[in-house]
């Protein structure tokens, strides 16, 4: 039996065979970094430490006579809006300690 051996390539194919892999080495090495970058996205979102959830009771206390008008969430911040004998006041606390960040007063012009 006899086999066919390829013939060798004329030059203008060798340059056409070396760009071609010269491609795929480049769009392998792209695609290499793009899975590498989703698997240190997802590592990093599985594995990144916020801190342990803690569970906190607090109690604050309230002026005689005020009442809370409303309450809300913004970011890292609650909220708490009282009105205390005719003036408003909004009173905010850090949303994971839950000690008082800021206080702030609205009173009418006489």
């Amino acid at each position: 039996m006899t086999e066919t051996v390829a013939p060798d390539p004329t030059p203008e194919q060798a340059a056409l065979i070396a760009r071609v892999r010269r491609m795929m080495l480049i769009a392998g090495l792209t695609t290499a970094i793009g899975v590498g970058a989703l698997l240190v996205a997802i590592g990093y979102r599985l594995f990144r430490t916020d801190g342990s959830v803690q569970i906190t009771d607090v109690t604050a206390t309230l002026p005689k006579g005020a009442r809370i008008v409303s309450t809300a969430s913004a970011g890292e911040r609650l909220a708490v809006t009282i009105e205390i004998g005719g003036t408003t006041e909004i009173r905010t606390y850090d949303a994971k300690t839950l000690k008082p960040a800021g206080r702030l007063k609205f009173a009418a012009e006489p």
